[in-house]
């Protein structure tokens, strides 16, 4: 199982060595570009789990009023030097910080993978609740379900947790959650790392 005090304590210690790793071009920069040109304008958008602010965030914030949540502080302290337009809370995804119906779209990009397995419905749950009626979503998924730690992530020294839950666990919990699966990409890059891994980038519609 995944420990999510162990992901946030990762993530703050490595901040700065996973913002210089994170590849800023690829596959799932142009999806996100289409998705932005099929929102409103004026949209209201979270960036769910949005690390250190880029590229995500700052790509929202260039069209969108943006938010960005994580449980990371020490990552949105970056966000918040790098996208300075943005709003940024502190939060854990199974409990988002925002009202109810707060927002226009939600992006997830590699965030829902640090979740533990058995609580990625709450999250999807609350990327429901937080979206207006015909709000939009888009999220990345690895193919399987997958558990793993690294004690010794981008050779920093500090460990790292996953638990993927895979696309059709995916597909389900976003059905559960009331989303209407649109349109699916297949993509073999990662934002994260610039390794060789596949992903699902799932755009759905919360139905009305």
């Amino acid at each position: 199982m995944v420990d999510k005090d162990a992901v946030r304590r990762g993530y703050d210690e490595l901040a700065e060595a996973y913002a210089a790793d994170r590849v800023e071009d690829g596959r799932g920069r142009e999806v996100l570009s289409q998705f932005l040109d099929e929102l409103p304008e004026s949209a209201r958008v979270l960036d769910a789990g949005c690390g250190q602010g880029t590229p995500v965030l700052r790509d929202l914030a260039a069209s969108a009023t943006a938010f960005g949540t994580d449980i990371s502080r020490t990552q949105l302290e970056l966000a918040a030097d790098r996208v300075p337009e943005a709003g940024i809370a502190q939060g854990d995804m199974t409990a988002l910080p925002f009202r109810d119906d707060a927002f226009d779209a939600v992006t997830a990009f590699h965030s829902l993978i640090h979740v533990p397995r058995e609580q990625h419905q709450a999250v999807v749950d609350e990327f429901a609740r937080v979206l207006a009626h015909g709000g939009r979503l888009l999220c990345s998924e690895g193919p399987d379900e997958w558990r793993g730690t690294n004690p010794d992530w981008l050779g920093t020294g500090v460990e790292m947790q996953w638990h993927i839950a895979g696309v059709e666990a995916t597909r389900d919990h976003l059905r559960n959650a009331g989303f209407a699966v649109e349109r699916e990409w297949r993509a073999d890059d990662s934002l994260d790392d610039g390794d060789d891994a596949q992903w699902t980038f799932l755009s759905a519609r919360l139905e009305e």
